[in-house]
């Protein structure tokens, strides 16, 4: 390690800055360790759940087990958790095919969606086999300040808005991810306009932050992926869908097919690792919210435009750092690759990467490829080049990561 002696003086400041907030994030993490911990014993969890399967797997019981499970800890009436799923994207787009039919209307009400999710609907980013090529039509509500535009609900939903699309986290912006209490405000907002218009929350990187999901305030359905906070840093890949248990039902049909629904649908990926990741999760996410804030308050301190600031709630393990060069957002994701346990020989680069309409650079030496409740740092190439830092399986990882990054930057002058 080589950080310079003005970087160790901010570090020491920094960490007695966010001393306070650390007891709020060890709280959290508690009272959710004991949710899991309950729901796993009144599900009896059990090494014969942890068996995989093959073939068509009806009757699996670690598969049924691992829904159960789910459902209970989210709150939720209904839960698919499949390693078919190859992206929290993945996951969001089978509710979205198996709610929507032609002439249905989806509204994103927190503007414009993550990039991936643009796709996905097919106007601002058109592609092949989108919602839009099903007939879907499509409306955002443009946010006011980094803040859902509450008083514009109600003229967003019409009589054929089906659902609306609530993205808790921030994607490649500049704005708070939405706490429990704004999602459970939007959701009322929503329900007075239009009693029957489902409220569908894309809950990535936001599992776990709070002592409650969203289903809990007021959504009808939810999505993420396993290689976010609820895989714990241990699942190997999938997501996970849970709800009101019709629309579930719908979304199972997409996954699999009309009629076949979640009955089937084999365990390759040894199931002990998606229960042992959810156990783990409670901690593991209060392991990156404390790097996220470690990073808001050491980059505030270095002149930089953080958000959430060291001293706010959080809404997600995103953490959100203005570095206004091209120059500093390489720099940065490389001084994360360098600290990294996996391929930190590595240097990343800007690359095409599918589903965006910018370059992206991601910094990613990460056990699980792509994993982002693990430490990595990822931004589109475009002014203000924004860095968006994620994850850490532990603080003192995060923290000697993020140390590296504000090195490889005052390295670069």
């Amino acid at each position: 390690m080589s950080f310079s002696e003005r970087l160790l003086a901010i570090k020491a400041e920094a960490m007695q800055e966010a001393a306070p907030m650390f007891r709020h994030i060890d709280e959290i993490a508690e009272a959710n360790t004991l949710k899991v911990l309950d729901a796993m014993r009144e599900c009896q969890v059990s090494e014969a759940h942890f068996n995989t399967t093959s073939g068509y797997a009806y009757d699996d019981i670690g598969r049924t087990k691992i829904e159960e499970l789910y459902a209970k800890v989210f709150g939720a009436e209904r839960a698919l958790v499949r390693t078919n799923f190859v992206s929290g994207t993945h996951a969001l787009a089978t509710v979205l095919f198996g709610i929507l039919r032609p002439g249905d209307k989806l509204v994103s009400i927190t503007d414009a969606p993550y990039d991936t999710m643009q796709t996905v609907i097919g106007y601002a980013n058109p592609s092949k086999g989108s919602l839009k090529e099903f007939g879907v039509l499509y409306d955002e509500l443009p946010m006011i300040e980094g803040r859902v535009d509450m008083a514009g609900i109600a003229g967003k939903i019409t009589p054929d808005t089906k659902l609306v699309l609530i993205q808790r986290s921030r994607g490649y912006s500049m704005r708070n991810p939405l706490t429990l209490e704004e999602i459970q405000a939007i959701c009322t907002e929503v329900k007075k306009a239009k009693p029957d218009c489902i409220c569908f929350v894309d809950n990535c990187y936001g599992e776990f932050v709070d002592t409650r999901e969203p289903v809990q305030a007021g959504a009808d359905i939810m999505a993420g992926s396993l290689i976010k906070n609820p895989g714990g840093g241990v699942a190997l890949t999938g997501g996970y869908i849970a709800g009101r248990a019709d629309l579930v039902e719908l979304a199972s049909y997409r996954l699999t097919a009309p009629g076949m629904g979640d009955e089937l649908g084999a365990s390759l990926a040894n199931n002990r690792m998606i229960f042992q990741g959810f156990f783990l999760a409670p901690h593991v996410v209060a392991q990156a919210i404390k790097g996220a804030v470690f990073a808001a308050s050491l980059f505030a301190k270095l002149g930089y435009k953080t958000l959430p600031l060291p001293t706010d709630i959080r809404g997600d393990i995103i953490q959100a750092i203005q570095l206004d060069t091209p120059e500093k957002l390489i720099a940065f994701c490389g001084g994360i690759q360098k600290y990294s346990p996996v391929d930190s020989f590595a240097a990343p680069e800007p690359w095409d990467m599918p589903g965006y309409a910018d370059q992206i650079i991601m910094a990613a030496g990460t056990f699980v490829q792509g994993a982002s409740i693990e430490l990595s740092a990822d931004g589109p190439l475009r002014p203000p080049y924004n860095v968006y830092l994620q994850g850490g399986l532990t603080f003192e990882h995060a923290v000697l990561g993020i140390m590296g990054a504000a090195q490889a930057i005052e390295d670069l002058q």
